[in-house]
């Protein structure tokens, strides 16, 4: 008979740091209000527009504009995202589409693993702003102007950078200085660069201004907007003046699911956020899962495994290919795949994408963990009950590493995230127009009122960036929170795994050796990655308690800071 080895959950856990519990740090405490983001320059824009009272849309905007120059490297004008929302006043939770689709030019045999990485065409057409704009002008309280005053100050004269930040912003120089546009739009010293530097983009203060004023109309219509469709076309972009002229965000209903007696909503597809209920689905199968077991921690995996995998075969455009989510997410379905977990064997991990033996690598010159994935996510809230949790993307690294023009704007790279080859009949291959499957799901947990209403009322916010490990990390934050009981913070922070095409089973080294090498024995090929590791995401969240207060989560494997008031 195959033995288990059982753990002990508190060796998961630091040591040393028990006024925290579980955690290396105690979650912010709010009653007012909460922002929680990857960056601090960018968490404290968002909390002072709460303070001087704006309400959570307002403070999300000042956040996405402020990590324009915050964590240019991750998300910004140029990019995509999706948001949800929770709307105190409607008693309701929304999706804010703004995930761009690929330029109408676009065709398969046009790419390859190069220029869908770095380059003009590499580009899909930026949906950030318009998503800011409708979000501000259906719900905003306070003058744009204000909501962005923080992000083009900071880009007009500077930020000292994190050390997470100098090496980022380090290894991609390489990238950026291949485009004399590029080279113009950041200022910051190439030798030398450290904790400490001051990193200026006036460039896109210019921009960042320009949208302060004009709003959506002047990125996608407007003067702005010219400059940054001829830009593009001068440096051998696809992307049509008539096009960008007719971009809008979309509203959307969520998904759901039921997991514990509470409800997990997440976006819609073009969103992947499916995978995450599907996984949740198969776990509800099992009674107990007791956190720090190995079973428990074997069955999570292969949960993770089963709901990938049909992600890959079925995910893309709802335009354009049918999607079975009522099979894919019902209680018949999740009972079958769970009854199929074998609990002595892994299954062995599926691959990322529909094209199977397509492994993404890196731009030349810039090591993996530099490169890929490269997304944020935060999440705000106001004293209202309003709630914005919003997941935005350059796709990688400075994205296309390509400025549009001297508007300071770096494009986004999207086009690497769909199937290419138009012999593999993939879901997801690139085409004119279309969305694609995007791996970014933010997430929002919701349970009865307990008035006898029947409504429902939020209980936590908590979501990751992190390319297609969005989809894994997020169900074993959920899991944590759910199954373990713990806090947002100690939720966020404990030890994660990933799973890669290679086949490839990335372990955090906080996972006891007895833990990962039961894993091994079952036939995981376990790879051990330090103990925080930015490849496992970047969570933040926000808990709402029964005291009507707030706890807020951030990810110390990034520059993650979480402040209330």
């Amino acid at each position: 008979m195959y033995n288990v080895e059982e753990i002990d959950p508190n060796a998961l856990f630091p040591k040393g740091v028990p006024p925290h519990g579980r955690s290396t740090r105690a979650p912010a405490t709010g009653t007012k209000g909460m922002v929680s983001s990857a960056h601090p320059y960018a968490s404290r824009a968002g909390l002072d527009v709460l303070r001087d009272g704006g309400n959570a849309f307002d403070a999300a905007v000042a956040v996405a504009s402020t990590l324009n120059i915050a964590e240019p490297y991750m998300s910004g004008v140029g990019g995509i995202g999706i948001a949800m929302v929770y709307v105190a006043k409607e008693k309701r939770t929304r999706i804010l589409n703004f995930s761009g689709h690929a330029p109408n030019a676009a065709q398969p045999e046009m790419y390859d693993h190069l220029n869908a990485e770095t380059g003009p065409i590499a580009p899909l057409v930026p949906g950030n702003v318009s998503g800011w704009m409708t979000m501000h002008d259906t719900y905003g309280s306070m003058s744009l102007s204000r909501v962005m005053r923080d992000a083009i100050q900071y880009a007009d004269e500077g930020i000292a950078l994190t050390p997470f930040n100098a090496a980022m912003i380090e290894e991609n120089l390489v990238r950026i200085d291949r485009f004399d546009s590029s080279q113009k739009a950041v200022i910051v010293e190439r030798n030398g660069l450290s904790g400490g530097s001051v990193f200026r983009m006036p460039q896109l203060s210019e921009s960042l201004a320009a949208i302060s004023e004009g709003g959506q109309k002047e990125f996608y219509e407007g003067a702005l907007g010219d400059r940054i469709q001829a830009g593009l076309k001068a440096a051998g972009g696809i992307i049509s003046r008539e096009e960008l002229a007719a971009y809008r965000a979309y509203w959307q209903e969520p998904l759901s699911t039921n997991y514990r007696g509470l409800e997990v909503r997440v976006a819609p597809p073009n969103s992947s956020g499916f995978q995450i209920l599907e996984t949740l689905n198969i776990l509800s199968n099992f009674d107990e899962l007791p956190y720090g077991s190995s079973d428990t921690l074997h069955k999570l995996v292969e949960a993770v495994y089963i709901a990938a995998d049909d992600r890959a075969k079925y995910a893309g455009d709802p335009a354009h290919v049918e999607i079975p989510l009522d099979r894919l997410l019902s209680a018949e379905y999740a009972a079958d795949r769970a009854a199929e977990i074998n609990m002595l064997q892994t299954s062995g991990p599926p691959a990322e994408r529909w094209e199977r033996s397509r492994v993404d690598h890196p731009p030349v010159g810039v090591k993996a963990e530099y490169a890929s994935g490269l997304t944020t996510h935060f999440v705000t809230a106001d004293s209202e009950g309003n709630v914005v949790t919003v997941t935005q993307t350059l796709g990688g690294a400075f994205g296309s590493a390509v400025v549009a023009g001297d508007t300071g704007v770096f494009m986004n790279n999207m086009s690497k995230w769909f199937d290419i080859n138009p012999d593999t009949n993939s879901p997801n291959l690139i085409g004119p127009g279309k969305e694609q499957d995007f791996c970014i799901a933010p997430a929002q947990i919701y349970a009865d009122s307990g008035d006898g209403s029947g409504e429902k009322e939020i209980r936590l916010s908590i979501s990751t960036p992190g390319s297609w490990g969005i989809l894994h990390t997020t169900a074993q934050m959920m899991h944590n929170h759910i199954d373990a009981g713990m806090n947002v913070q100690e939720a966020i922070e404990a030890p994660r795994f990933r799973h890669y095409d290679t086949g490839m089973l990335l372990l955090e080294n906080r996972f006891p050796i007895r833990m990962r090498e039961d894993l091994a024995r079952r036939g995981h090929r376990v790879h051990v990655a330090p103990d925080w590791h930015n490849a496992v995401g970047g969570g933040q969240g926000i808990q709402f308690t029964e005291h009507g207060s707030m706890l807020g989560g951030a990810d110390p494997r990034r520059d993650g800071v979480a402040m209330g008031y």
